[in-house]
This record gives C-alpha cells, structure tokens and sequence, in this order.
C-alpha cells in the first residue's frame, strides 16, 4: 500500500516537474511548482516527517512560491516582447543538457546506497518528539533565536518607515 503512494507520488511529482519546465505560460509554471511542493510534502509524510511537511507547505509552497507568484504577475510578461531563440541557441542548450545528463549518470553508476535493514528510530519526525526536544535540550538557543527574530522584524519596520522630518 505504501509502495503504490509513493509510487503514485513519484509520478505526480515528475509530472508536474516537467510542467514545470515546458509551460509557457510563467503563472501557470509558478502553479506547477507548488502543486510539486505539495507532492514533495506527501513523500514527507510517507517518511513519517510530519514536521518538515508542515514546513515544507507553509515556506515553500505559501511563502516563496506567493512572492514569486506576485513578482511574475508586477513584472508582466508579455509573449510580444519576448526574444526569439535561434536555433544555435537551442542546439548549445541541448548540447550543454545532454551533457549534464551524461555526467550524472556517470557519477551515479558509480555510487551504492547503502540502507539500513531497519530503521533507527522511526518516530524522530513526529512534532511531538521535536517540541519535545525543542523545549528541554534545545530551550535557550530556540528563545534566543526568537528574540533575533523579534528585533529583526522591529528593525524592518523601523527601515520601512518613512521619515517625517524629510517631507
């Protein structure tokens, strides 16, 4: 049942990468990806991560994805104006790909993975156990971080205020 996820996963996945790539349209490229961020959370979840799921969805998919989702749409992108490849261009991209691709699978054909007959400790993704050790092991870094972050963002806002005295 696990194995037919992933497996399932794994072609959604590629597919929406390759949308990715082939689409024309930049806003619908943009959507691709987040709908291959989400898939990439599901693996996530298959590994019992559920934490870096989580994370994964809200940076990527509702953080950066967002912000270049409104980047594409200010910059509008017009097909007119767009350059036209020659076709040296694309034989120099084809060339400089294929060559990428056949050093990968030279580097690849040479390494093994080597996995665990059992794994370690299958419970070390759950939030419970991070919060766990986030609160006990981890407390004083976790709310010095939290402070940085504080005065970062009051720092920001300081930056991005305008100045009364200069109107």
């Amino acid at each position: 049942m696990i194995a037919s996820i992933f497996y399932f996963l794994a072609f959604v996945s590629i597919f929406f990468a390759f949308m990715v790539v082939v689409s024309k349209n930049p806003v619908h490229s943009v959507l691709y990806l987040i709908l291959t961020f989400f898939t990439i959370a599901g693996h996530y979840l298959l590994l019992n991560a559920q934490f870096l799921a989580l994370v994964h969805i809200v940076v990527y998919a509702g953080a950066i994805m967002v912000l270049f989702l409104f980047v594409i749409m200010l910059l509008n992108l017009n097909v007119d104006k767009e350059p036209v490849n020659t076709n040296l261009m694309k034989f120099a991209g084809a060339i400089a790909g294929g060559s990428l691709m056949l050093v990968l699978i030279a580097v690849l054909s040479k390494t093994s993975i080597m996995l665990p007959a059992h794994p370690a400790n299958t419970q070390i993704g759950l939030i419970k156990n991070l919060g766990k050790v986030l609160y006990t092991e981890y407390n004083l870094p976790f709310e010095i971080a939290s402070i940085l972050f504080l005065v970062a963002m009051i720092g920001a806002v300081i930056l991005a205020k305008k100045n009364p005295h200069t109107t």
